[in-house]
């Protein structure tokens, strides 16, 4: 039997679901069953997703935010989405449907108290043994820190968007 892993990629640097999604690509080419839950990322057109859809027998993504938290009022208008996605999380950590699950930008809800931090916790350590479980974001909470196995901090040393390029497609989504 294996032993399923808590993985953390936080910081400030981009790539934290990026590295996510790599994990899932590998998980994937194992025959693995994977689930992602996005839970700030909006539904606009990314590469990755149309790319995992070509998976859609072994893996699962649900895009459940209503966009990025810069201020207090977008914090206000992803909350009840945001507790929603939360809810929905649970089912999917406890259901033992899948081999992988990564909730993606989970860190933000913690950090910005919309959830209980505590209830995260306590789904994390009581999920099926055999889970791999990837969490992303900035922001991640000693705690989550404390209880990952493996942890990955990306840190921004140089990023074309301080230098007034727009994002570009296949790097930024």
């Amino acid at each position: 039997m294996r032993k399923g892993l808590l993985v953390v990629f936080t910081g400030n640097g981009k790539g934290k679901t990026t590295a996510a999604l790599g994990c899932a690509l590998r998980a994937l080419g194992h025959g693995c069953k994977v689930c992602m839950i996005q839970f700030v990322k909006g539904a606009w057109k990314s590469g990755e997703l149309t790319a995992v859809k070509r998976f859609e027998d072994l893996m699962k993504v649900y895009t459940l935010g209503k966009g990025f938290m810069f201020s207090e009022e977008e914090v206000q208008q992803n909350t009840e989405s945001a507790r929603e996605a939360w809810r929905f999380a649970k089912e999917v950590i406890g259901s033992s449907e899948y081999d992988v699950v990564i909730l993606d930008e989970l860190t933000y809800l913690m950090y910005y108290k919309i959830i209980d931090k505590q209830d995260v916790m306590s789904a994390i350590l009581q999920r099926p043994p055999e889970l791999h479980l990837i969490v992303t974001g900035r922001h991640a909470s000693d705690e989550l820190i404390e209880a990952a196995d493996l942890v990955t901090e990306m840190k921004e040393i140089k990023h074309p968007l301080n230098n007034g390029m727009k994002c570009q497609k296949g790097i930024e989504f």
